[in-house]
């Protein structure tokens, strides 16, 4: 098992949605964390946990003897890397950028762990997307990998090499293929944000419609701090594996809109618009994830329903809007 009395934690993409609410229950736990940002982070978004003992070091994701130094300087037990172009509308363009950074980063950090000759215990945060176009559904750990992106590809390029060093050259390091997952501080470029955003600001008459593409477009989506829980309890295991982090369960765009919606007491076929130039190719199954192993194996569990899910996003945009107003 992992040493508790020293544990120390390097996070990459410390400022994104995962990377704070991982940072939050690792600093909880009094766990010293070190994230890591491809440049000057705003203030705002690491000032919480700078006062609770966070530590922000700069590193492009290039730079393999920059990795190699950190290691050094720093010495975790754990990585978690969260550093990654995001998925979404764009996530084909800049194909040489995508594959550089989601895809041969990992294996530079990989490589240079291995060099350290530390035991460092790594996990990848990898992606539903890696089974866009496999035609089975629900996904497990077992259904192959096919994606329909060049960030699914980059993604599978990431699993493989952590397979290889894992077999190889004995490390412990594991992919968590996480469904999609969501907060408060997701980006405004998701449609969980981009809906519930909507409803509170038509709702503040700052907005009159919502337009949107398919609305039957269906999703497994779970909370973000749910899912970066699973990923601590991935490194915390007797050994190491890859696991589905997803709830089982399917909620489709319409839905969501009419949760949304309701919460501000709207409904919303009033106000969200159909436009069909935003309509994706269909998908060739529903993306589902089974995480039946992650349950047997780590006693891990999604403890936020799509319900709360929804009303907890609400409730953090309306307080934004009447903070700003």
């Amino acid at each position: 098992m992992i040493d508790t009395t020293r544990r120390v934690a390097l996070i990459t993409g410390i400022t994104g949605q995962d990377g704070s609410y991982l940072a939050d229950q690792l600093l909880r736990e009094g766990v010293r964390v070190v994230g890591t940002t491809r440049g000057q982070p705003a203030a705002t978004s690491t000032r919480r946990h700078a006062e609770a003992g966070l530590e922000i070091v700069e590193w492009d994701l290039i730079d393999k003897a920059r990795f190699v130094a950190i290691l050094d300087r720093y010495k975790p037990t754990e990585v978690y890397n969260f550093a990654a172009f995001s998925s979404g509308e764009h996530m084909d363009r800049n194909p040489e950028s995508v594959t550089e950074i989601n895809g041969v980063a990992v294996l530079k950090m990989l490589d240079a762990i291995r060099l350290s000759g530390a035991p460092i215990r790594f996990c990848q945060a990898s992606s539903s997307e890696v089974f866009a176009g496999t035609g089975i559904s629900p996904q497990s750990e077992a259904t192959p990998r096919v994606p329909r992106s060049v960030y699914g590809a980059a993604k599978i390029l990431a699993d493989n090499v952590i397979k290889l060093y894992r077999e190889k050259h004995g490390l412990f390091c594991c992919s968590a293929f996480l469904f999609n997952h969501e907060s408060p501080r997701r980006g405004h470029g998701f449609v969980t944000r981009k809906v519930v955003r909507a409803a509170v600001r038509i709702k503040g008459g700052l907005e009159d419609k919502l337009v949107m593409g398919d609305l039957g477009a269906a999703r497994d989506w779970g909370f973000a701090g749910d899912y970066v829980r699973a990923m601590a309890m991935m490194l915390r295991a007797n050994q190491p594996a890859d696991y589905v982090v997803a709830t089982g369960l399917a909620h489709t765009v319409a839905e969501l809109c009419e949760r949304a919606f309701a919460l501000v007491s709207l409904d919303y076929r009033d106000h969200v618009v159909v436009d069909p130039a935003l309509v994706r190719p269909a998908e060739i199954a529903p993306i589902v994830g089974d995480a039946a192993r992650a349950r047997e194996d780590l006693g891990w569990e999604p403890a936020v329903s799509f319900d709360e899910l929804v009303k907890m996003m609400v409730d953090a945009e309306l307080s934004a809007e009447n903070a700003h107003p």
